[in-house]
């Protein structure tokens, strides 16, 4: 029996172990995405409307951020949640918190940077609206988001896409631990290793899936957003 029909039979079958991994994956991912989606979109509205010294360096550095190794991400976090780093005496090193807690740190300035874009360009087309109306900035920043929301949900795929691919920030603080902190990415790069080709292309199989549907849901989503507006 050929390994690539092995995987699929592991699919066809739910196997438990394989699909605990895949539950996980989602839920850390998922957690990542709501965290940063929560942070980097206010944060990159607040960069799109205001306007003092030393912003220009920030949207510089916040683009920056986009590019960011994931090594270093978890070698950052690890040192913050070892029993010796300033956050130790939480014990959430090795454990799922960790993980969102690196994925969210990569995923914000995805979310953030073409929010702040997004919200800037809007903030060009209605201002003078906006302004005549004596709108507070709080209601600025929650009605230009609002109004950017199909580009924000692209915004988010990219940022869930980049979670869910991630292998070497989660390795480092998850510890790629059976049955608790075992992503997808992570599994694959160490069943491969063990010489277990059937599981790693089963969940391969399943991440390649998932990252296509990504991707297109964000087009699909793009596409729908300009027929609106058209």
């Amino acid at each position: 029996m050929s390994d690539e029909f092995s995987a699929l039979q592991l699919i066809l079958d739910g196997d438990a172990a394989l699909f605990a991994i895949v539950k996980l994956s989602l839920a850390v991912s998922l957690s990542a995405v709501v965290l940063a989606a929560v942070i980097g979109m206010p944060l990159g509205a607040l960069l799109g409307l205001s306007r003092f010294r030393g912003r220009s360096l920030l949207v510089v550095l916040l683009n920056s951020l986009m590019g960011l190794p994931p090594v270093v991400v978890g070698l950052a976090v690890y040192l913050l949640l070892s029993r010796s780093g300033p956050l130790g005496t939480f014990g959430i090193l090795f454990t799922p918190t960790a993980m969102v807690i690196a994925q969210t740190i990569l995923i914000v300035p995805i979310i953030a940077a073409p929010t702040r874009q997004t919200v800037e360009d809007l903030w060009v087309e209605y201002r003078d609206e906006l302004t005549a109306m004596d709108v507070g900035p709080a209601g600025r920043m929650a009605t230009l988001l609002w109004d950017a929301r199909f580009s924000l949900v692209t915004a988010l795929l990219a940022g869930f896409g980049r979670a869910a691919a991630e292998v070497g920030a989660v390795m480092i603080v998850g510890g790629n631990i059976d049955g608790f902190t075992r992503t997808m990415t992570t599994a694959v790069a160490l069943e491969t290793s063990k010489g277990n080709l059937p599981l790693a292309l089963g969940l391969g199989l399943i991440l390649v899936t998932i990252v296509i549907a990504i991707n297109a849901a964000a087009w699909g989503t793009r596409i729908w957003s300009e027929r609106q507006v058209g």
